[in-house]
């Protein structure tokens, strides 16, 4: 984990979001559900989007969902991602309705397609941060430093 030099996520209201990473340090997924609208909703914020109420809560989410879309991104906008491009940049539709923004990993590019069915993964790349992650469903691999990009670049040489 030390030898991470990429990014870490830098929320732009800790405090908001710290139950998310705790939770990701866990290895679990949460996402915010609003008990007066019976609604998950993705992204946290200070009120519900649907009825405009607060005292939200964070609620366990099962980690599975569809990919609902995908680009590959080849001009990545931090140079340090360099050596993984093309590497997937995708929304995955969550069992539970709301869409999610994230990577896929364990997964060559061709083979990825609209609606396959994926699964969370975790990826703890420091002490202090974990990263969600997503690969396809079944593979039961865990999340590994090489993407979906690398993996495809690899096979085409």
């Amino acid at each position: 984990m030390a030898d991470y030099a990429k990014p870490v996520p830098n929320p732009e209201h800790p405090e908001l979001t710290r139950p998310f990473w705790e939770a990701a340090k866990q290895h679990r997924l949460v996402i915010p559900w609003c008990g007066r609208c019976s609604e998950y909703f993705w992204y946290p914020r200070q009120v519900c989007p649907r009825c405009l109420q607060d005292g939200w809560e964070w609620a366990p989410v099962s980690g599975k969902g569809r990919l609902y879309s995908f680009t590959l991104v080849y001009q990545p906008q931090n140079p340090v991602f360099n050596e993984e491009i093309p590497y997937p940049f995708a929304m995955i539709q969550l069992d539970e309705g709301v869409r999610i923004v994230s990577n896929i990993v364990d997964c060559v590019i061709e083979d990825l397609r609209v609606d396959m069915p994926l699964e969370v993964t975790f990826e703890d790349v420091t002490d202090e941060w974990t990263l969600f992650k997503f690969h396809p469903a079944g593979a039961r691999q865990p999340a590994s430093k090489k993407r979906a990009g690398r993996q495809s670049a690899r096979a085409r040489n």
